[in-house]
């Protein structure tokens, strides 16, 4: 059975989202590594930003400041940070999307951003071990950067690294 031609190509199938987001408040989100994770911006101080993630099955979570200082907010249980990184992962990908990703068991209910952040919170979730807050910023960063190029349909150098016709040339 022949290949879909997106698996025979050096470009990754986006997904587009379920809805269109502001970026002022979640200016970054992903379902990546096991774990529900991104940036936040604080609400109080216009420097800071907050890297959030949730543990997919154990709804394990962290929150702390770009520079390791822990979150104030998410003592025994979540903080409007992951409260809002729930909601723009919602936006972004669609309820049904994040709950069968994070694991949650919505015992039957209609998923919306509400019913997901309940079903975790219900479960009693602890503080994560080890935050990844340095490997979420990093990447957070390297998107960042590539709003500073200009659009062109030659490859990247930083991207060379993947398979391509051009690279036989």
């Amino acid at each position: 059975m022949p290949l879909p031609v997106w698996e025979g190509s050096s470009t990754a199938r986006v997904v587009p989202p379920a809805r269109p987001r502001k970026l002022a408040k979640v200016p970054f989100v992903q379902l990546a590594d096991g774990r529900l994770q991104g940036v936040v911006s604080s609400g109080s101080d216009i420097a800071r930003v907050y890297v959030s993630a949730i543990e997919a099955a154990s709804f394990a979570f962290s929150c702390s400041t770009n520079n390791n200082r822990p979150c104030g907010g998410a003592h025994g249980g979540y903080c409007k940070h992951l409260d809002a990184l729930i909601a723009e992962a919602v936006v972004q990908f669609g309820a049904e999307r994040v709950a069968r990703y994070l694991r949650v068991d919505l015992g039957g209910d209609e998923a919306d951003g509400r019913t997901v952040a309940r079903a975790m919170a219900d479960s009693r979730p602890v503080k994560a071990e080890q935050s990844p807050a340095a490997a979420v910023f990093a990447r957070f960063l390297s998107h960042l950067e590539y709003l500073e190029h200009e659009p062109v349909t030659v490859p990247l150098p930083d991207m060379a690294w993947f398979p391509t016709a051009w690279a036989a040339a």
